[in-house]
């Protein structure tokens, strides 16, 4: 086969960014005639997400891949337009880039038979609106899914009721039945399936990839086979295009990118910290880049806290003032938001930081619990370090994942499943003070069954992209699939 190129997009949030540039790194240390470009698009909803990528232009990445940042389209911001249609429009107004560049390459293969022909393109599920690209060149064009199998399941089936049962999705959110999805083993209760369903403008982009998801040529999944067998089984209907897991793709230890110097202190002091703890002995908690709570929630979680006993770090960030559609930020000073005393209380036993390195913090010896808002990345990286999560989902299809690790497959307690709020705006309920600390004891729980079934998954996760395992062979069969027609 000559050399080939793969062309990779995600949407512009850090998590899928993150996972697609692992999809790059892995294609070409995997194949040495294969070369991936992976374009990020601007602007980003999340400031942190913008210096990541940003930093990704100037890292030092594997030979053949590169990663180039799409022009800044400063008219298409999240003020004057809705989420979705800044996503819309946000894709088609970078197509033309996308197209310059693939020109480019089409251009130097036919003059230079030796450069890399393109092979094809991946694209985020929900960057599926570049399909016309792929197209127009007469490349194949493939789906990559940064949440689960299941998910991608519920996604198909939810739509296949709407569209042929005529079920008003909306009405779920406040719906007490319970659902059966080819996906899942056990039924679901409707108010658990992804929240994107349950607001019409959010459920418009909803069904639109997923009607999109059928026409790909595959579809990679950030997944392994031991871990969601039932689900990836599920997908073999001969209706769906091809599944390839492909995980667990999370990111390295001490791969975190080029640190401003006040995290890289902070990232000092936090692992400093944890190296001073005995191992399994902390609780950590930390709920993701949109992740925040209000006063009245903090000081519940505060309190359980301090009469669990366990030593704990807690990632606390601030919520974005006046319902601005921004990601939270870190407190100046802590002692305005927790309970009187709190800090001096727990001066012993506890931690409370801002940002938070999660990877490092979850492959540390010493953390032996996970409070988590269940985002796939971190359900993913929960299992492969082998620590064992307390679900607090928050939005998007978090509580759909919760349901999954908790009931599906065994490796997760619960704090509030069903725990709900809006992406930008308020939450809901309030989870009781008991509550958390009913999901403590028990995520912190020595030799529990979760536990046990936590680090043998973590085993087998380590395993499965070597050479002989599962996701190994996944990903060889996705190259010979995008390149059998090029040689």
């Amino acid at each position: 086969m000559k050399k080939a190129e793969v062309v990779l997009i995600p949407i512009p949030a850090m998590g899928h960014i993150v996972a697609l540039v692992e999809v790059a790194k892995l294609l070409v240390q995997r194949d040495d005639r294969l070369s991936t470009t992976v374009f990020v698009m601007h602007p980003t909803l999340d400031p942190s997400t913008t210096k990541y990528a940003e930093t990704l232009a100037f890292s030092t990445l594997p030979d053949r891949m590169r990663v180039i940042n799409l022009p800044n389209l400063e008219s298409i911001t999240s003020a004057t337009k809705g989420r979705r249609h800044w996503l819309t429009c946000l894709i088609e107004g970078q197509k033309s880039h996308v197209k310059e560049y693939v020109s480019k390459i089409r251009t130097q293969y036919e003059l230079n038979p030796d450069s890399p022909r393109l092979a094809g393109f991946i694209f985020d599920t929900f960057a599926t609106g570049m399909k016309d690209v792929p197209n127009e060149f007469g490349v194949p064009w493939y789906v990559f899914s940064a949440s689960g199998a299941a998910f991608i399941g519920s996604m198909l089936h939810l739509t296949a009721l709407h569209d042929e049962q005529g079920v008003d999705l909306t009405e779920l959110k406040n719906s007490e039945d319970e659902l059966e999805i080819p996906c899942l083993a056990n039924p679901i209760p409707a108010k658990l399936v992804p929240s994107m369903v349950f607001e019409k403008d959010s459920l418009t982009t909803f069904l639109e990839h997923a009607r999109i998801l059928t026409e790909a040529r595959g579809i990679l999944i950030n997944t392994f086979l031991e871990f969601e067998s039932y689900a990836i089984n599920s997908l073999s209907d001969g209706k769906t295009p091809p599944v390839y897991p492909v995980g667990p793709i999370v990111k390295h230890v001490g791969d975190g990118g080029d640190l401003r110097s006040d995290e890289s202190n902070n990232y000092r002091d936090i692992m400093e910290w944890l190296d001073d703890q005995p191992p399994s002995s902390v609780m950590f908690l930390c709920f993701g880049s949109w992740g925040s709570f209000k006063e009245k929630q903090v000081k519940e979680i505060a309190i359980a806290l301090e009469h669990s006993g366990y030593r704990f770090l807690w990632s606390l960030r601030k919520p974005s003032q006046n319902g601005k559609k921004q990601s939270p930020s870190d407190y100046e000073d802590f002692q305005g938001i927790l309970p009187e005393g709190f800090l001096d209380r727990t001066a012993m036993i506890g931690k409370v930081i801002g940002w938070a390195p999660q990877v490092e913090i979850l492959a540390h010896s010493a953390v032996g619990g996970f409070a988590s808002h269940c985002g796939w990345n971190s359900t993913l990286e929960s299992v492969r370090f082998g620590v064992p999560v307390a679900t607090w989902p928050l939005y998007a299809e978090q509580q759909f994942n919760a349901f999954q690790m908790v009931i599906e497959l065994g490796l997760a307690v619960e704090i509030k499943m069903e725990y709900w709020k809006d992406f930008y705006g308020d939450t809901e309920i309030i989870v009781s003070s008991d509550d958390i600390l009913k999901g403590i004891k028990s995520v912190m729980e020595e030799d529990s069954e979760v536990r046990k079934k936590v680090k043998e998954m973590s085993r087998i996760s380590e395993v499965t992209l070597v050479d002989g395992g599962s996701s190994f062979s996944s990903l060889g069969r996705l190259i010979e699939d995008m390149t059998e027609n090029m040689s």
